[in-house]
């Protein structure tokens, strides 16, 4: 018997004991998706890891699981957590979906190496991912290593730490057997969460197979447990349908501004990787902006530059588009749908103005705002200035700070000093405290590079965890600056200009 089926028959085989104590600290029901049928999923087991090891937890997505800490820390969490134990009840699962990748149909996809364990009395549906094949893993080992693992534990907690819509995760698991990817590495486990992972994707499966009652199904449930507006909405002659694909559009829209506003490049924006809810979901080859640079691109595989971070506003909406022909079925015309997805075009401006303006310290545009936002962008874009500093240092100027280290950053001292001039005259209406404090609460002073990401998952290698937990607790409250972590917030080494992060991290 090999090392991964004697793991297996252990986990097959709890004993009562086991199973009372993880359903008393983390009892789940089955997932919404389970209530549709088999059509939609695939019920099966985790593959066990050989000696596991914690690596990483998330103390306050527990407490609002209402998890006690100390059994998060417990063996009986790590075995669940992991894979190598499955309570009785709900059978995991993992689900199928479609979608196009690159802008090209890929046709069947799903859940290749996530599975789902169920759902919390809150609605929150608890999810492995790394946990092992699944009939959807094409190819695929099904596995997820140590690095890819931190940097989605890492940067879902720093997302929802900026206040920007996203999955979370719970914890890190790992262990030392071997995964090969460009190098061998080790596996690990990373427990996400989310109040669902259905993707535009899902909506694409069912709908180029011409599985209308599936579809319907599927589009039901999610409106009425994520959007039951939409069956009260006298938009579109009443159709709930396409007053759904007008709020996923919606709030896609108000996401990608924020993902925008903050320098946030997700990169690998497949139908398939964007959430039903709005959510930031799949990290992988991200990236948080150092020089602003509109075009930059931060996965490796993207050739094309298709996902470049000035690209992604029209990939979303090309994306919803997608969605919108998947919907067709359901609603009473194409001009429907198009009309559904109209109002994209004046949310997301709308919205990453506002967005913008409260970078600045402003409550809503004021005349004149519109050339000061774009008059930065320019200059940040001319003189490649770092992002997320240039922010922080201009809020805490306003904050009383000198201007000197926020001139300090730019070539042209001249065209800085013009666009100060202009930005100041918004200060008359507003008031410079009023401003600065606003502008202290919206732009960090912590994001997570690639670099800090990279020094954590070097730590975490060699069994070292300070780095990640240091990193952990400081993206969890990134506007405040805390005493000794000045390097955490300061430019990028040089060889982090040298990380190449691709569609396999």
């Amino acid at each position: 018997m090999n090392e991964n089926a004697s793991h297996l028959q252990t986990a097959e085989h709890a004993t009562d004991r086991e199973a009372s104590l993880v359903n008393a600290h983390l009892s789940l029901r089955p997932a919404d998706i389970e209530t549709l049928g088999p059509a939609f999923f695939t019920h099966l087991h985790p593959t066990p890891l050989p000696k596991p090891y914690w690596v990483a937890r998330s103390t306050a997505v527990a407490n609002e699981l209402g998890i006690n800490p100390d059994w998060l820390a417990s063996d009986e969490a790590l075995s669940l957590l992991v894979g190598n134990q499955v309570a009785e009840a709900p059978t995991p699962l993992a689900t199928v979906y479609s979608g196009h990748q690159f802008g090209v149909w890929a046709g069947q996809l799903g859940d290749g190496r996530a599975i789902s364990l169920g759902q919390t009395a809150q609605g929150q549906e608890i999810q492995l991912k790394g946990a092992g094949l699944t009939p959807y893993s094409r190819g695929g080992d099904g596995r997820a290593v140590l690095r890819s693992s931190i940097r989605e534990f890492l940067c879902s907690e720093a997302m929802h730490g900026l206040g920007i819509p996203t999955t979370r995760a719970l914890c890190i698991a790992g262990s030392d057997y071997p995964i090969r990817r460009e190098e061998t590495e080790t596996a690990a486990v990373v427990t996400r969460v989310s109040p669902s992972f259905i993707r535009f994707g899902h909506f694409e499966h069912f709908s180029s197979r011409d599985q209308i009652p599936e579809l319907r199904a599927l589009a039901d449930q999610i409106i009425d447990r994520h959007y039951p507006e939409c069956r009260k909405s006298e938009r579109f002659d009443g159709n709930a349908y396409a007053a759904f694909l007008e709020a996923v559009s919606e709030r896609t829209a108000h996401l990608l501004a924020q993902w925008q506003a903050i320098g946030f490049c997700h990169g690998v924006m497949n139908t398939d990787n964007m959430s039903i809810l709005g959510l930031t979901i799949d990290y992988g080859p991200f990236q948080f902006l150092d020089a602003f640079v509109p075009g930059h691109i931060c996965n490796h595989s993207d050739s094309q530059g298709r996902y470049a971070f000035n690209r992604q506003p029209n990939i979303a909406y090309w994306n919803l588009y997608c969605l919108g022909q998947a919907l067709l079925p359901l609603l009473d015309s194409q001009e429907q749908a198009v009309a559904a997805l109209e109002s994209y075009k004046t949310v997301f401006p709308a919205a990453f103005e506002g967005r913008m303006c409260t970078k600045l310290g402003l409550q809503k545009p004021l005349p004149g705002t519109r050339a000061v936002i774009e008059g930065i962008l320019n200059l940040l874009a001319k003189d490649r200035v770092d992002y997320t500093i240039f922010w922080r240092r201009l809020s805490k100027h306003m904050a009383g700070d000198a201007l000197d280290p926020v001139r300090d950053l730019f070539l042209d001292r001249a065209a800085f000093d013009a666009w100060m001039l202009l930005f100041l005259e918004q200060t008359n209406a507003t008031g410079r405290a009023e401003m600065a404090n606003l502008m202290l609460k919206t732009n960090p002073a912590y994001v997570l590079r690639n670099h800090l990401g990279e020094l954590a998952i070097r730590a975490a290698k060699q069994k070292e965890y300070t780095e990640l937990e240091n990193l952990l607790s400081l993206l969890q409250n990134p506007f405040v600056e805390m005493p000794g972590k000045d390097s955490y917030a300061s430019f990028p080494p040089d060889w982090a200009s040298g990380i190449e992060i691709s569609c396999s991290s």
